[in-house]
């Protein structure tokens, strides 16, 4: 069964998420936003074993806490990213145009390609690619927990922000509605700030994308 705890975290109060198979104990971190320290404490308290980080994208807000859980274990964690991002990691996330001077953490050995299945114990997850945001962002699908982990695409009541280096108004719009809009409407979205939302609840009020939207 998968296990979800969240975090708020760093200057951005961004969403970070510990996720674990409750029988086997393996666990992943979803954008390990800042301050590794109390994720790894959280982990430790429940007997969880953290072996991979996953990142919808590269901002600095997401990644802030990479180095000091990867030094905390051993061995290093199994790091995935988007291609596309690749470049966004290497510059730190682009942390240096906001003032902060970010280290990633290990570099990435797993490439997320749209349709990509990835196991943590015995609870699948579905990667969607869905650009717009960054040009390498993907969202994290666990069907059988009618859960969506959405990064920086869609919000409770709004969208990513498209005006930094590599975000695309359209193609967010389009990532939206196909990746996320053609999911079962009860599927819980966590977003990378936040409260948490529904499919259903986006499609209806969301002002942005909603299908009551001008822009629909």
């Amino acid at each position: 069964m998968l296990e979800i705890v969240s975090f708020t975290l760093g200057p951005a109060q961004t969403n970070a998420y510990l996720v674990a198979d409750s029988e086997t104990k393996e666990a992943a971190v979803i954008d390990p936003a800042w301050d590794g320290r109390i994720i790894l404490d959280a982990a430790q308290k429940r007997g969880w074993r953290i072996g991979h980080l996953w990142y919808t994208h590269a901002h600095f807000d997401h990644i802030g806490g990479a180095a000091e859980i990867a030094d905390a274990l051993n061995p290093l964690p199994l790091v995935a990213l988007h291609s596309n991002d690749h470049v966004l990691w290497r510059a730190g996330g682009g942390g240096a145009y906001f003032g902060f001077d970010i280290d990633p953490g290990p570099e990435p050995t797993i490439d997320f390609i749209h349709g990509m299945k990835l196991k943590l114990g015995s609870v699948d997850f579905e990667v969607r690619f869905t650009p717009g945001h960054t040009t390498g962002h993907c969202i994290l699908n666990v069907p059988a927990a009618s859960t969506c982990f959405c990064g920086d695409l869609i919000f409770n009541g709004s969208v990513g922000r498209t005006d930094l280096p590599g975000g695309d108004w359209e193609t967010l719009v389009k990532s939206i509605r196909e990746q996320i809009f053609t999911l079962p409407d009860d599927t819980r979205l966590l977003s990378g700030h936040g409260h948490e939302t529904t499919v259903g609840e986006e499609k209806r009020n969301n002002p942005f994308v909603g299908m009551g939207s001008p822009r629909s």
